[in-house]
């Protein structure tokens, strides 16, 4: 973390209440200074905001508010104060040091294609700083890993998407196939119901013509019967 240890503020000839100004804003830089070296962020955020009541234009102020809040790990309110120093700020070598640590925030929220921009950024004002150089070569490789991840879930994705719509068309088909079997199943069911009817009336029919052929059969052996009874008699009458 780049933190602005100094303020350089120029003196110039300034009414009272302007020179009274200047004065707290160093003090309340000053104090958030050495309470950020102890390592006290929350009091040294305190400080900084008390400059910045002052003078909400300070870039000392406004910088350095980013780095305290950063060491709380409050990352959005760190970067929206890094962007502010941004158009305070215009200084290179400071520019480079805003740059660096908003491509550390980046960094700490996995935003490795955004890390990647502002260290890059950073370097156009400090070619020569080699944290930075460091970084951007780390938060490439991440970013390469990250891509390279997303790629590989992208296509297991695909891969089970692929596995489920086949699953589905097995399922499908299977189930299509389970009805065919089931129409087949109630086709062939009728079919034997039909033909049973079918049986059942042939039968009916025999019974009957067989029923029909008993009655004649017995009606002729009756009628037979009956004509022999009458020749027996007709031969006793002869013979008398």
């Amino acid at each position: 973390m780049k933190l602005i240890n100094t303020i350089t503020i120029g003196f110039l000839l300034f009414s009272a209440p302007n020179l009274w100004a200047q004065k707290e804003e160093r003090k309340s830089v000053r104090e958030g200074n050495e309470l950020y070296a102890s390592e006290k962020y929350t009091e040294a955020e305190i400080s900084y905001r008390k400059s910045l009541e002052v003078n909400p234009k300070s870039s000392e102020g406004t910088y350095n508010l980013g780095n305290a809040l950063y060491k709380q790990k409050k990352y959005p309110e760190a970067l929206e104060q890094y962007q502010l120093s941004i158009g305070q700020e215009k200084n290179t070598d400071k520019l480079g040091n805003i740059y660096h640590n908003m491509g550390n925030v980046s960094m700490e929220s996995k935003e490795y294609d955004k890390s990647v921009a502002a260290y890059k950024q950073s370097l156009r004002f400090n070619p020569l700083d080699d944290e930075t150089r460091y970084n951007l070569a780390l938060a490439q490789k991440l970013l390469s890993d990250q891509e390279q991840k997303e790629k590989e879930d992208k296509e297991d994705k695909k891969d089970e998407e692929n596995k489920d719509q086949e699953q589905n068309k097995d399922q499908k088909e299977d189930k299509k196939e389970q009805q065919k079997q089931e129409e087949k199943k109630e086709n062939k069911s009728q079919e034997e119901k039909q033909e049973q009817k079918e049986q059942m009336s042939q039968d009916n029919a025999q019974q009957m013509l067989d029923a029909f052929l008993q009655d004649e059969k017995d009606t002729q052996e009756k009628v037979k019967k009956a004509q022999m009874q009458q020749q027996k008699r007709r031969k006793s009458d002869k013979e008398w």
